[in-house]
């Protein structure tokens, strides 16, 4: 998810640690190296899982599912009759999730676009939580094809995502940002190149949702 990337970065920043010597700031930085590489690891354990079982489950046998209401059905051997139940279950609670990861990603981002402190309280935080919530929720209100609009809103998270990365790119590695901090020649190249098979597997997916096939 791009916009957790905002949110993991600014719930770091927020801390407001600063070590008391060059050692004891290194140290917390790997520590908050280790932090936001354990969160991005976790997310795409969780991504890669669904991922491998969907491919698993449909393509392998030549399913193809065209609603939840299908797809919830796949569950039965397992689970039985509570099928229906827990893919629901499951649903619910990755909207709630992503619904609260996403506003909170748009209110640190409009107050850091404003220049505002990104604090719960700060009425114009709220203010952007709201600018993010009331657009989804009168998409939802639109929406008649619940399965088609999950697989398009997954697309275009995939799609923003090296918009993400290239400001990453371009902070991290910049000394008058970050300064000795600056990402070094290994690090720049390992996103450069995670950067552009990103950008290639995106645009192998807007071929195949516009029916291309390759």
């Amino acid at each position: 998810m791009p916009h957790n990337m905002y949110l993991h970065s600014e719930v770091i920043q927020n801390r407001q640690w600063q070590g008391k010597s060059e050692a004891e700031t290194k140290r917390l930085l790997r520590f908050e190296f280790v932090d936001t590489l354990l969160a991005m690891l976790v997310g795409l354990a969780i991504n890669a899982a669904m991922v491998i079982v969907s491919a698993a489950v449909f393509h392998s046998n030549g399913y193809h599912i065209d609603d939840l209401v299908e797809a919830s059905k796949t569950l039965r051997p397992l689970v039985g009759n509570l099928a229906s139940l827990i893919f629901g279950l499951g649903l619910l609670l990755a909207g709630i999730a992503s619904s609260v990861t996403a506003a909170l990603s748009g209110g640190i981002a409009f107050t850091g676009f404003i220049g505002q402190p990104t604090n719960t309280e700060n009425n114009w935080f709220r203010l952007g939580v709201i600018i993010t919530l009331l657009p989804a929720c009168a998409l939802i209100l639109l929406i008649n094809d619940t399965f088609k609009a999950l697989i398009v809103s997954q697309a275009c998270l995939s799609v923003q995502l090296p918009l993400t990365m290239l400001p990453l790119l371009l902070l991290t590695s910049s000394k008058r940002v970050m300064g000795k901090y600056a990402n070094g020649k290994v690090e720049n190249a390992l996103m450069i190149v995670s950067g552009l098979i990103i950008l290639i597997l995106n645009g192998l997916l807007i071929v195949a949702l516009f029916g291309g096939k390759f």
